[in-house]
């Protein structure tokens, strides 16, 4: 994400902080609320070892949920830009980790049908959980197949004031961090369940939607026109997005790669040259990234830029996954390619290699930033080391910038600039500690020999250790854990 129009307090941070705490996981909370023509829920059975609502991560508890994991999701929705209306009908293909008489999907639209195996479920829904009762239980390991009939009006579903779904004149985006696919479809919203996503939308024919991956077909038929878009390579919740507007769309290959670029026709025509300029760097990016950070980690690449906002809450560039979604906002005052790497280098920290937990939101946006630093470099600005030593050389101990541990920084500053800066320092000294070579592949080894494209800050020290040979818990510890300015010593990768 792009931190310099992050709105942090008043809006998403502050509210997504709040829901863990405040939003209930139980259909027999007081909030709940049971959709017409839905049985009454059996008694609980507390011997069985159910799904629940929430994955544990400390910072959203009520994020993600229990009980199974989720293979792929075929997404249909309609959305008619003029009622703001979204029908959808959502296919989840998962395997239960456990016995199931129970489980929850994170969704905010109104449900009116589930099955599950292909029978009808009961199901509660509160303000942000989707509960289902099956009606034979579903056995460990066994597959779990859930249909999911839903309606509502998305960018008038909030949650303590807030909604991610953003209104543009021509249309609407579903985008947003930490969550957005609530809004638009059921699914475990949690980074650490990686799925593929085959995503059809409906929208008046003047319309085009743009999506994650590669456009496997478009059908046009009574005013409509349905766009179909598949993302084969695991992918968070949270980055599969959708953008419906009136475009300019360039196609073609950059960096060996296809791209597919669009920009709204009802930008001003300076915003949009601009947007242009700037999406057209994207593989000048990517093959830099490539040198930096090895091979791309997807089979396509490209940008978006939708129409003027309506809605109060875009004013960010995100990284969803193969095409990163830039506001408008960001092209105003001329073309931000540095901002392209940025969201670019998250194809390979933050998409790729995903959170274990949002505590660990370093790891994408440090070295995202720091990704800005080495291309600076790179294009005769300053180097990464200079840019380092600004801000350490500059900054006193005092300086509020130092009084925060941006290894656990909080849910309310998930996006504060110093977990972007620090982050990026951090990178720098980890590079200084353990010499260029061990740090690039140490860095280039946590992308593409990890696994289950899942990380946190131990497995990527432990790595770096493996790797150099060093023991760099005490550099750790003084750049992200502790909440003061690291000393100027050998240990710490500061010298004089």
């Amino acid at each position: 994400m792009d931190r310099l129009h992050v709105r942090l307090p008043s809006t998403a941070v502050a509210v997504v902080a709040l829901l863990g705490a405040a939003l209930s996981v139980h259909p027999a909370d007081a909030d709940a609320t049971r959709p017409a023509g839905s049985a009454a829920p059996p008694p609980a059975a507390s011997a069985v070892r159910d799904g629940t609502g929430g994955l544990g991560d400390s910072y959203f508890p009520s994020y993600g949920n229990s009980g199974y994991r989720v293979g792929h999701y075929g997404i249909r929705v309609a959305f008619n830009p003029r009622t703001e209306r979204l029908r959808g009908t959502t296919h989840v293909r998962a395997r239960a980790t456990t016995r199931l008489t129970r489980f929850h999907l994170d969704l905010v639209l109104r449900a009116s049908r589930v099955l599950v195996n292909g029978e009808r479920a009961r199901f509660d829904q509160t303000a942000h959980e989707l509960v289902v009762r099956p009606a034979h239980a579903v056995r460990k390991g066994h597959p779990l197949r859930v249909e999911v009939i839903y309606a509502g009006k998305p960018g008038h579903r909030r949650l303590r004031g807030f909604t991610p779904w953003v209104t543009t004149r021509d249309g609407a985006v579903a985008v947003g961090e930490p969550e957005i696919a609530a809004w638009w479809f059921p699914s475990n919203d949690h980074p650490s369940d990686k799925a593929s996503f085959d995503v059809a939308v409906t929208v008046p024919k003047r319309k085009q939607v743009v999506s994650n991956g590669r456009m496997v077909g478009k059908h046009v038929a009574h005013g409509k026109a349905t766009f179909r878009w598949r993302a084969n390579a695991p992918m968070a919740p949270y980055l599969a997005f959708i953008a419906i507007g009136d475009f300019r769309l360039l196609q073609g290959r950059a960096a060996g790669l296809p791209y597919v670029y669009a920009v709204s026709k009802e930008l001003s025509p300076r915003v949009r040259s601009n947007a242009l300029h700037s999406l057209r760097s994207t593989g000048a990016a990517t093959r830099f990234l490539v040198h930096q950070w090895g091979r791309y980690p997807f089979a396509q690449i490209g940008g978006v830029v939708p129409g003027p906002v309506i809605s109060d809450n875009f004013g960010y560039a995100l990284e969803n996954q193969t095409r990163p979604l830039y506001a408008p906002s960001s092209f105003s005052s001329g073309p931000a390619r540095s901002l392209v790497v940025h969201e670019m280098a998250h194809q390979w920290f933050g998409d790729a290699v995903a959170l274990r937990r949002w505590k660990h939101i370093w790891l994408n946006e440090g070295l995202a930033t720091y990704s800005e630093w080495l291309w600076s470099g790179h294009r005769g600005g300053d180097t990464a080391n200079e840019i380092f030593h600004r801000f350490y050389d500059n900054l006193e101990a005092g300086s509020g910038f130092w009084k925060m541990r941006i290894g656990d920084p909080g849910p309310e500053r998930l996006f504060d600039n110093r977990v972007y800066d620090r982050g990026a320092m951090t990178a720098h000294a980890l590079r200084t500690r353990i010499g260029d070579r061990d740090f690039f592949t140490t860095m280039r080894r946590w992308v593409h020999d990890n696994r289950d494209g899942l990380g946190t800050t131990e497995e990527l020290r432990s790595l770096a250790q493996q790797v150099s040979g060093e023991r760099l818990a005490g550099l750790f510890r003084a750049w992200l854990q502790t909440p003061r300015k690291p000393a100027a010593t050998r240990a710490n990768a500061v010298f004089d």
